[in-house]
């Protein structure tokens, strides 16, 4: 099979560019391994800069039943601060984004693979081929790269920035009546030993739990969900309060690990001129920012406008490294500040005293204004 412009993942980055190309009345082929509707490791926020992406490709967050977030409370121990955010989120699971964005790709125009998975992608004279299981070989002039966190030989990370050693987990809840009340219209960032945990209302009722530990704690604890979240009830009176009574809608917690957070591509030479790199491929967040979603529609708009205008991917890579590098490092460097007791407290007890400080930490996570209206 032969095509010149290959999607390659379709979640957010990769279902959003699909739709831009399709719409501008390019041919694209969108490669997604799910055959189905799943569940995907996420936080779940969607922020002002993600909802006016959503918007501009047709998508109504609100129609999908996403759940309004004002505010935020940072939560250490029995110690906490509240503030209102400086803009409206929202809740959204990635199981009702993705396929709103799939479904979007497809109706206008673009070609949605399903239930294939990519296997390696090579380099050649004139282009790129992509080695399919199922489909053998096909050759594209120009690639998306939107696999999210996972590598795929032959375009994988250029090396050098390691993974820190992070698990992550979700879980989506339904909280007793009471708990929902109070989690309404907050995210909430617990923050404890060796890692934290971010929980906030999405449709339908549910609540998203979604934390990251370090591995040699989850193996202390046993190496097992159940007996890690139970022992982190017992140092987190907020979130065992939280989940008292709760149910667990899944069947068992989503994972991840190795994920090379603080990550942001540093275009070069040695990079195939046909390829794009979307999302998490081009720049890994912490996840308690919450601009994990706006990076990905970010980066699908720049490539397919880069793309279209037909505009080497060089300057696509320059383009983004320079909107998202700074907001993952102040990212990167207050998760690190965060790492010790000590750290965790004063970051607490200093939001409490100035709410302020937390509506300015999340207005400098986000993506430039700039970047949105260029």
């Amino acid at each position: 099979m032969t095509g010149r412009t290959i999607i390659v993942g379709g979640g957010p980055a990769g279902a959003a560019a699909a739709c831009l190309l399709a719409r501008a009345g390019r041919p694209v082929l969108l490669i997604e391994r799910d055959a189905g509707p799943q569940h995907k490791i996420c936080g779940e926020f969607v922020s002002v800069e993600a909802r006016a992406g959503l918007a501009a490709l047709g998508i109504d967050i609100a129609r999908l039943g996403a759940s309004p977030v004002d505010a935020v409370r940072l939560i250490h121990g029995r110690d906490a601060a509240r503030s209102r955010l400086p803009f409206r989120g929202f809740g959204l699971s990635r199981r009702a984004m993705d396929e709103a964005l799939l479904r979007k790709a497809a109706q206008l125009g673009a070609t949605v693979m399903r239930g294939t998975a990519v296997r390696g992608v090579t380099p050649t004279g004139g282009g790129l081929a992509i080695e399919t299981a199922g489909l053998g070989r096909i050759d594209a002039d120009t690639l998306f790269l939107a696999t999210g966190k996972h590598e795929l030989r032959g375009v994988r990370r250029a090396p050098g920035h390691e993974p820190d050693g992070l698990i992550g987990f979700k879980m989506h809840f339904a909280l007793c009546p009471a708990q929902r009340t109070a989690l309404e219209g907050h995210v909430e960032i617990v923050l404890y030993e060796d890692g934290y945990a971010g929980l906030q209302m999405v449709e339908a009722g549910a609540a998203n739990l979604c934390l990251l530990v370090r591995r040699d704690r989850f193996a202390r604890a046993g190496g097992r969900w159940e007996d890690f979240l139970a022992g982190l009830r017992r140092e987190c009176p907020h979130l065992d309060r939280r989940l008292e009574g709760a149910v667990a809608l899944l069947e068992k917690p989503l994972s991840i690990a190795r994920s090379p957070y603080g990550f942001v591509h540093r275009p070069g030479a040695a990079d195939p001129p046909g390829l794009f790199r979307l999302g998490d491929q081009v720049g890994v967040i912490q996840p308690f920012a919450g601009d994990g979603m706006a990076i990905a529609l970010h980066s699908a708009r720049l490539a397919a406008e880069t793309h279209l205008a037909g505009r080497p991917a060089l300057e696509f890579h320059r383009r983004v490294r320079r909107d998202i590098g700074g907001r993952i490092r102040l990212a990167s460097l207050l998760y690190a500040a965060g790492r010790t007791g000590r750290g965790r407290a004063v970051l607490v007890r200093a939001s409490r005293l100035w709410p302020c400080a937390l509506r300015l930490t999340a207005a400098g996570t986000r993506l430039p204004r700039s970047a949105w209206e260029a």
